[in-house]
């Protein structure tokens, strides 16, 4: 289908896209990659007045450890994470759910900052975010991962607000990130990420619920000796998710389970 009529403008700095956000009206979005926003323009889910293009802001292209944080720029590409050493070195994690995100073009125009701010449930790296109490740092303020993800496709950002940073805590233990799909490149129907920390494990699941979700049940279950089958036995403690035209509910809070467990035997 072809999207409803638009405006389009490109912002030079962050700054001037704030203000093009704020003077084009609550009807405005920003793109970057564009790979979930075009798909729904063409279906016409979404039919924004006026697109701000922010593909130029190079400053929001970067990868920075710095004092036990690794810090993500928004415009960063999941190929730029898929292949970038600092983050295999830092967080390995995120560059092995970098490589799970779409196919080689989504990944070479896709950037990390449009899949927190676009919040789809059945999103890789808000898991990531949430397991591991990531920030998400705007032109304005920072914002706990928690506190960010509010239900499907809505988040705590202002009209005129941008997602400038994710700010991600150093983890170099073990990991895994596994996602059940039809085919190779679809969403996830359910993923499970796991990741031991400083703490013990963190657990995340997606796409079982309006957002990912952290399984503090099995991370409890963890700590006090639990094996890998019997923590992931807690996985769907507290979940809902619902049935659609992929997977009924039932399935989902199966495949929640088998993943977890999966999931864990792998990384240990």
């Amino acid at each position: 289908m072809i999207p409803a009529a638009f405006g389009y403008s490109r912002a030079t700095s962050v700054a001037d896209a704030v203000a093009q956000l704020g003077s084009a009206g609550p009807d405005s979005k920003l793109i970057a990659g564009g790979q979930s926003l075009l798909p729904m323009m063409r279906l016409r889910l979404a039919q924004p007045e006026h697109l701000i293009d922010v593909n130029g802001l190079r400053e929001l292209d970067y990868i920075t450890p710095k004092d036990g944080r690794l810090l993500v720029g928004a415009m960063t590409r999941h190929a730029t994470l898929v292949r970038s050493e600092v983050v295999r070195r830092h967080l390995p994690l995120l560059s092995e759910i970098a490589s799970e995100v779409g196919d080689p073009q989504v990944r070479s125009r896709g950037t990390i900052g449009g899949v927190m701010a676009h919040a789809d449930a059945a999103g890789d790296y808000p898991t990531l975010a949430l397991m591991m109490d990531a920030t998400i740092v705007t032109d304005r303020r920072r914002i706990p991962a928690r506190d960010f993800f509010q239900h499907l496709f809505t988040t705590s950002l202002a009209p005129d607000e941008l997602v400038c940073e994710v700010d991600f805590p150093v983890a170099t233990g073990a990991h895994r990130y596994l996602k059940f799909r039809r085919r190779l490149f679809d969403w996830a129907i359910v993923g499970v990420g796991v990741q031991m920390s400083d703490d013990g494990w963190r657990v995340g699941i997606t796409h079982a619920g309006p957002t990912a979700v952290r399984a503090h049940a099995v991370e409890s279950a963890l700590r006090s000796g639990a094996n890998p089958k019997e923590a992931a036995e807690h996985a769907t403690d507290g979940l809902h998710p619902t049935s659609d035209v992929h997977a009924s509910s039932e399935y989902r809070l199966h495949l929640a389970e088998v993943l977890t467990r999966r999931a864990l035997e792998q990384a240990a």
